[in-house]
C-alpha cells in the first residue's frame, strides 16, 4: 500500500526551478546523472508495480535523460516480474545511454526502434519519451508514435510529465500523450497542478540544504519507501 499525501503539502515547480535544482544537484551536491537516473527509474518501476498487475509492458524511451529513466525502469520492472520491451526510436550517442541499452539487451529485454504493428499484447505502455526540458511541438518519428499510442486506447504511465505537454501549461493540443497515471520526479511540475488521475511522486534524494534554500515543501516518505501517492 503506497502512502498517500495531499497535493497541498507538496511544492509544484516550473521548468526554470526544476532545471536549477538539477544543476545544483550535479555541481554543489556532487550527484552524477546515472545516480539520479537509477533512483528515478526505480521509483517509476515501484509505482507501476504498486498500481498495475504484472504483464507485458512497452516502454517508450527518448534519447535524453527521461529516456534513460525509462531504460532503468524497464530493467527494474523485469526484476519485479513484468515482461518489458523497449521502443527506442532515436538512438543517442551518449555513452551513458549506450550503457543502458547494453544493460537491457544483456538482460534479454528487447530494444527496438519502431513500435510493434500490434500493441494489443501490451496492457500497459510506459511513456519515457520527453522530460521537463521538452518544448512543444513534437516532431517525427515521435508525432506518429504519440498518435498510434493515443489511438490504441491502452493505459499509459508517464514518467515525470506526459510526453508532448508543456512543463508549465500542460497539454496545449490533442497531439500529446493522455496518460492513465503519472509519476513526478523530484517534485511535481506545474503542468500537473490540475491532474486528477493516479499521481505518484519519487524524490527521496533531495538534500536538506537544497530544500531549505528554495523553501520547498517535500513529502515525508514513510519507512524505507521511495514513492508516495498524491491526492486532493
Amino acid at each position: 500500500m503506497v502512502h498517500i499525501i495531499s497535493k497541498k503539502t507538496v511544492s509544484f515547480i516550473g521548468a526554470k526551478l526544476a532545471a536549477h535544482i538539477d544543476e545544483q544537484l550535479f555541481t554543489k551536491y556532487g550527484f552524477k546523472v546515472e545516480q539520479l537516473m537509477e533512483l528515478a527509474g526505480l521509483a517509476a518501476a515501484q509505482a507501476i508495480a504498486a498500481h498495475y498487475p504484472k504483464s507485458n509492458v512497452a516502454v517508450l524511451c527518448g534519447p535524453g535523460n527521461n529516456g534513460g529513466d525509462g531504460f532503468v525502469c524497464a530493467r527494474h520492472l523485469q526484476q519485479f516480474g513484468f515482461n518489458p520491451s523497449i521502443i527506442y526510436p532515436k538512438e543517442s550517442r551518449n555513452e551513458l545511454m549506450k550503457s543502458l541499452v547494453i544493460q537491457c539487451e544483456t538482460s534479454n529485454i528487447p530494444v527496438n526502434t519502431t513500435l510493434p504493428s500490434d500493441l494489443k499484447p501490451f496492457p500497459l505502455i510506459v511513456d519515457a519519451l520527453f522530460g521537463f526540458s521538452f518544448k512543444p511541438p513534437t516532431r517525427d518519428p515521435f508525432t506518429q508514435i504519440l498518435k498510434t499510442v493515443r489511438e490504441s486506447g491502452i493505459h499509459v504511465f508517464s514518467i515525470d510529465i506526459p510526453s508532448g505537454w508543456d512543463v508549465e501549461k500542460g497539454a496545449e493540443s490533442d497531439d500529446v500523450i493522455h496518460p492513465h497515471a503519472v509519476i513526478s520526479l523530484t517534485l511535481p511540475k506545474m503542468c500537473m497542478k490540475n491532474w486528477t488521475g493516479p499521481h505518484f511522486l519519487g524524490g527521496r534524494f533531495i538534500p536538506r540544504g537544497l530544500v531549505d534554500e528554495h523553501q520547498l515543501q517535500m513529502p515525508e516518505y514513510p519507512g524505507f519507501e521511495q514513492i508516495v501517492k498524491i491526492e486532493d
